[in-house]
């Protein structure tokens, strides 16, 4: 299938010009190693900035919002890029981000800092290895698959770390 440099000026096209943009995460599904893991990480920042406002409703709103670019992009990248191309991260995402849903997010720097590391540690654990019925989530159709793996993995990995928080709540800050 086509490659990233396929979006050149002889087929420009202004719309696919910008699912290439949200869909690559704002190109961080460019690095040229591991993309899904580079986006993850450097959603945190700005993912961490929403997390001191200590509300759900960002987080919430960036898991909606990047399940709905993914939709909309999803046969774009499919058909350009391939089956789940390793550039589209918009993915990566919405699952990063389901992983801080609710969690309480206050206190000192270095504990956030914990919570967010370990968060995505557990993140990219479940979204590569694909256990427990994520890797048949890919297999669903019209694009879905995408980005509903991420989501079971971000689930999970919200799930592990809220029971990690629970046992050890010093570690977290949250005692």
């Amino acid at each position: 299938m086509g490659e990233p440099s396929d979006l050149n000026f002889r087929n420009f096209c202004p719309v696919n010009a910008f699912k290439f943009l949200l869909g690559t995460g704002c190109y961080t599904g460019l690095f040229p190693k591991m993309p899904g893991t580079a986006a993850s990480l450097v959603f945190l920042f700005p993912l961490y900035h929403l997390l001191t406002l200590s509300t759900i409703w960002p987080v919430l709103l960036i898991v909606l919002t990047a399940s709905g670019i993914c939709i909309w992009i999803a046969a774009y990248f499919e058909g350009t890029y391939g089956k789940d191309p390793g550039i589209l991260v918009m993915d990566e995402w919405a699952g990063q981000a389901l992983v801080f849903l609710g969690l309480p997010f206050s206190g000192l720097l270095e504990d956030r800092v914990i919570i967010l590391l370990v968060g995505f540690i557990l993140f990219r654990f479940f979204d590569i290895l694909k256990p427990l019925g994520i890797k048949k989530l890919q297999e669903l159709p019209y694009g879905f698959g995408i980005f509903m793996d991420d989501l079971l993995a971000g689930l999970y990995a919200l799930l592990c770390l809220k029971t990690l928080i629970f046992v050890w709540p010093n570690l977290f800050g949250m005692a």
